[in-house]
């Protein structure tokens, strides 16, 4: 990653002389990776040389798309790491590497193996400096967003700094999003693997969601095979595509907290019903049977609100990406908060903010099944398509992100030269359908720790829980199943 960027010009330190030994010192020396094309066109930019073709020369309009083709071929087939396709200039203070684990991220991958991490070294000290960096420049805290891989060694990382954001900001709420992607949901090889994968994934959400107001699981196991991924042409193995819709569906799901206040009447002609963090938690987890875990749901692209598709079609478009969930459910507790923005009206135009609640609106006065409340936010700026982002897009999205009435041939994925912007839709919803996620957490936590002759109780100790924590572990899940399912027989686990 860059060393220089607007916020900062950092030299290269010189290594440091060893003052305390006095024997012979061997340098064992990695070389460092290459960077691919996007990467050197963005070290041209800065040193403002142009680069075409991976060689310096001239600006022709002709040779600069041949250079834009041949960097997104580039990314497609060769990204590793998401520092490849990432051209933000980070502060300094805002990423914190992780030394001295000896450990690659495969190896990295339950529990107990990142239990000590944060509090080890000072880790967490020097963690927790650095959001009171960011903290103290603030005039007003909305709230946390967390967003953390809870598949392995970095969720107790995450539990144990949720903890040290719980304790400094007591009144500040925090929205958590765990996500995963579809390759942590593989089949695992032996008994013992199954064992270790399903406990460590009851005591990561049950100790992730005990220091937040509302977390919102996020990873499908399959997203190709998904309905969400019906107008996208998606590798699960690669976690390029996957990470892209994540960040999409997200990314929507905030825009209601950068839009301005308005008063309660008046409607700006761009965007329409901000909220602020504290406003969504306290909508979707502090109303009605006040259940904290949410569903995420997207539409990418939604269709159009008139012409080829019928105006309740978006509402059929919404598809979770949240896993485990029931589908048809009819609740009639469920709480929404929709973000729909860049909304196409019709061919070659958007909808303005009136058009589109007007449709939305009317969409739920005819379905079959409603929300008890939807809160709807609308902007009319569609997400943009970067040049680095990866080619996802089915041959049945145009360039606008409008849905065509018959694919164009000779294309099965299409990317970012091929489509400059696409209408979103995001939902979070808090409803019964959760149900099955949460159930199926309680039942393997019982099953593999707490039930007398238990396979993973010797595993949990390793991990630090004792019977007492185990019992407060499922006491919490079992809460929690209760809450979306109140007239259940579940008992408490310490009973």
């Amino acid at each position: 990653m860059s060393l220089q960027g607007t916020l900062y010009n950092e030299g290269s330190s010189a290594p440091s002389e060893v003052v305390t030994w006095a024997g012979n010192i061997s340098t064992h020396e990695s070389e460092p990776q290459k960077k691919n094309l996007f990467l050197q066109s963005l070290y041209q930019e800065e040193q403002n040389v142009p680069l075409i073709d991976g060689i310096n020369g001239g600006t022709k309009d002709s040779q600069n798309e041949i250079q834009d083709a041949d960097i997104v071929n580039c990314l497609d087939k060769g990204v590793q790491f998401w520092t490849d396709f990432s051209k933000v200039h980070y502060h300094p203070q805002s990423l914190y590497e992780v030394n001295g684990l000896w450990l690659d991220a495969q190896a990295f991958d339950n529990y107990g193996i990142g239990r000590d991490v944060f509090t080890e070294n000072l880790r967490g000290e020097e963690i927790c400096n650095r959001l009171r960096f960011f903290v103290e420049e603030c005039d007003r805290i909305q709230g946390f967003q967390f967003i953390v891989e809870d598949s392995g060694g970095f969720s107790p990382v995450a539990s144990d700094f949720l903890e040290c954001i719980a304790d400094e900001y007591t009144n500040t709420p925090v929205l958590l999003y765990a996500v995963r992607g579809p390759g942590t949901h593989m089949n695992p090889r032996s008994r013992k693997q199954t064992v270790i994968r399903d406990l460590h994934d009851a005591v990561s959400f049950s100790r992730l969601s005990s220091f937040c107001k509302m977390i919102v699981p996020v990873g499908l196991p399959f997203l190709s095979r998904s309905k969400a991924s019906t107008f996208l042409n998606i590798e699960d193995e690669n976690p390029y595509h996957c990470s892209a819709v994540c960040a999409a569906a997200l990314h929507s799901t905030s825009l209601p907290f950068c839009m301005e206040p308005l008063g309660p009447t008046a409607d700006s002609s761009d965007a329409s019903g901000a909220v602020d963090v504290n406003g969504i938690v306290q909508m979707l987890a502090g109303q009605s049977r006040q259940n904290m875990v949410a569903i995420l749901d997207v539409a990418m692209p939604c269709p159009s609100l008139t012409g080829r598709q019928d105006e309740q079609s978006l509402l059929g478009n919404l598809q979770p990406l949240t896993p485990e969930v029931a589908e048809d459910v009819d609740d009639l507790q469920a709480v929404e908060s929709m973000t729909v923005h860049g909304a196409i009206w019709s061919e070659g135009h958007r909808a303005s903010v009136s058009e589109v609640k007007k449709a939305i609106h009317g969409a739920y006065e005819r379905a079959i099944t409603r929300p008890m409340f939807c809160h709807l936010s609308v902007a009319r700026c569609p997400l943009p398509i970067p040049l680095p982002f990866p080619s996802i897009f089915g041959n049945l999205v145009g360039q606008q992100g409008e849905l065509l009435g018959s694919p164009i041939l000779g294309s099965i994925s299409r990317g970012s030269l091929d489509v400059h912007s696409i209408p979103m839709a995001a939902r979070l919803r808090s409803s019964c359908a959760i149900l099955p996620f949460l159930e199926n957490r309680l039942g393997n936590l019982r099953k593999f720790g707490i039930e007398r002759g238990s396979p993973g109780t010797e595993l949990l100790r390793t991990w630090g829980f004792g019977k007492d924590e185990v019992e407060d572990i499922g006491e919490t899940l079992s809460k929690m199943v209760k809450t979306v399912k109140p007239h259940s027989e579940i008992s408490s686990d310490s009973d």
